[in-house]
């Protein structure tokens, strides 16, 4: 198996200690690093590239959300926050989150983190491993990207895709447009659906939810990213070969590299 490389971050010293101990007994974790402070996890992220962060939120100077904004990149680890306080999930789903979870932390509760973080690892490999795919028949072939996944995905056409989405919160169902939706972000097994000015939290995976909306409208831009097309008002070239793409909203959204084979042509590229 392989073992997720992790750090543990939290400004608390028996937090820190207790966490490391109750982790060093699941053959899936290996810590690599302890910190106590945001600072200290950035270099500790920068030296050991781990799989996997649980990141206190509450920390004097820069508190856990200060780091994650500054790791937005597709090397970015996988992020499990623990708090003591459950006011921050939707901020932690929207900044891509594998999951959230409050002190104190029980162990069923924790086991079921780390196979969360292990599912995720799986599905970006596979995607990947898909991408990888897609680049040699595109050299064998000397056919396009979309016409490949056309060809492998012959039905595309011709289905039906659905005019609303239904979002349950609790005993409450929404119902929301898909024609209003602007963009997606992903946070584990959680989208956070941006739709006429509102943020809602679907429990459904990416892949699941991709399934559903129309490819030939619904551009998915980063590994956790999905924009509806009719929205970009703009497009740029960044210097690390990333694009930047601005929405009627006026919200910004980067391409990763991975994807951007897919919005070329907004561009003339």
């Amino acid at each position: 198996m392989n073992t997720l490389s992790t750090i543990i971050v939290d400004d608390e010293n028996l937090a820190r200690r207790g966490l490391s101990l109750r982790l060093a007994k699941l053959p899936e974790v290996e810590v690599v690093a302890e910190c106590h402070n945001g600072e200290q996890a950035l270099a500790a992220i920068a030296e050991h590239s781990p799989d996997l962060v649980f990141l206190d939120i509450q920390m004097p100077g820069m508190d856990g959300f200060a780091v994650v904004e500054q790791l937005q990149s597709d090397n970015m680890p996988m992020i499990v926050f623990v708090t003591a306080f459950d006011e921050y999930a939707v901020d932690a789903f929207r900044i891509h989150a594998v999951d959230y979870v409050l002190k104190p932390v029980e162990d069923e509760r924790l086991q079921e983190a780390v196979q969360r973080a292990l599912t995720h690892r799986e599905r970006q490999d596979s995607a990947r491993d898909k991408e990888k795919l897609l680049e040699l028949v595109m050299g064998i072939t000397g056919a396009s990207a979309s016409s490949v996944e056309q060809m492998a995905e012959g039905e595309l056409r011709a289905r039906s895709w659905p005019e609303k989405l239904s979002i349950k919160d609790g005993s409450d169902i929404q119902f929301i447009r898909v024609a209003d939706i602007q963009w997606v972000d992903a946070a584990g097994d959680y989208m956070c659906i941006h739709a006429g000015g509102k943020t809602h939290i679907m429990r459904i995976t990416m892949k699941q939810l991709e399934d559903l909306l129309n490819p030939e409208q619904f551009l998915r831009v980063h590994r956790s990213t999905i924009v509806n097309a009719n929205g970009i008002v703009r497009a740029q070239t960044l210097n690390n070969g990333e694009f930047l793409l601005t929405l009627d909203s006026g919200q910004q959204l980067k391409v990763s590299r991975s994807y951007r084979d897919k919005v070329k042509h907004l561009i003339g590229g």
